[in-house]
């Protein structure tokens, strides 16, 4: 872990740890369904909720190889419903959620494939300055302008209902790594990958 990577982190720990002793005496407004991304009809028998962090390297693997097998097995047929959800690891996760959370629902999936496909190109850097110029020109081929997203990182609210979201999460799941797979309110065992998905999938259909 570089020393950038160590301040980065330490410092979103602080935050995450400052938000958790004040999460509910906070102007926070509430999480419910319609504040995540989703892909599926809601009458799917299958609800899977993916728990990642948008610098995650195992993320992005499973957003750009597993999670189109989902789509095209499950999703397209109407039986799977996926929620995806934050869960950043650090600021640089953090600040590229609150970019998410920003955007119109039609664009939202747009920018989660490019973000994960782009990864290498922006959350690299040896401050979260120069991470943050990064993302703002990769979001920039999308049409998403760099004062917009200057106002959605000075946007308390949304930073909130982030870390409300990964702070529940963590109380209900006991989440450990990234991504954690919850299908059905049943947290997934094992390797995140189709085969083992499909197997739990099987067993709900």
């Amino acid at each position: 872990m570089t020393k950038f990577y160590r301040k980065n982190y330490t410092f979103f720990l602080i935050k995450i740890l400052f938000f958790f002793l004040i999460a509910y005496n906070v102007n926070a407004s509430s999480i419910d369904a319609d504040d995540f991304v989703t892909l599926g009809s809601d009458n799917a028998p299958v609800q899977i909720k993916i728990y990642s962090s948008l610098t995650c390297p195992h993320c992005a693997n499973f957003h750009k190889k597993v999670l189109p097998k989902i789509k095209k097995t499950y999703i397209e047929k109407g039986l799977v419903k996926v929620i995806f959800i934050d869960f950043p690891l650090d600021l640089a996760a953090l600040n590229a959620s609150k970019i998410l959370q920003c955007l119109d629902s039609n664009k939202q999936i747009e920018y989660l494939d490019t973000i994960y496909e782009k990864q290498d190109e922006w959350a690299n850097g040896s401050t979260i300055e120069e991470i943050n110029i990064n993302l703002k020109k990769v979001v920039k081929n999308l049409g998403i302008e760099e004062s917009f997203v200057d106002k959605c990182f000075e946007n308390e609210n949304i930073e909130n209902k982030v870390l409300k979201s990964r702070i529940d999460a963590q109380k209900k799941y006991s989440i450990e790594s990234t991504p954690t797979i919850i299908i059905n309110e049943k947290k997934l065992n094992g390797s995140i990958d189709f085969k083992n998905i499909d197997k739990e999938i099987k067993k709900l259909i």
